[in-house]
């Protein structure tokens, strides 16, 4: 009796680990869309060092020009 519980618990485990490793593949007509690629973010120059930030954390003094940092919006452009 005993053997064939253990019996029955290893193809109990056998059969879980089979069914767990197969991927159920979606519906056909249920796939969802693909994600658009975000666009590439607009890089400045800096006015002082040259170095490229990104639009959004850029700084701009009040002729538009565009800094990396506040310390080089103080010292100005070059």
């Amino acid at each position: 009796m005993k053997f064939l519980l253990l019996l029955l618990v290893v193809a109990f485990a056998i059969w879980l680990l089979k069914t767990k490793g197969r991927a159920v593949p979606p519906p056909a007509g249920r796939q969802a869309p693909p994600k658009a690629p975000q666009p590439a973010a607009q890089m400045l120059a800096c006015a002082h060092c040259g170095l490229h930030v990104p639009q959004v954390d850029s700084l701009q003094d009040a002729a538009g020009r565009t800094y990396c940092s506040g310390a080089h919006r103080q010292a100005g452009p070059r």
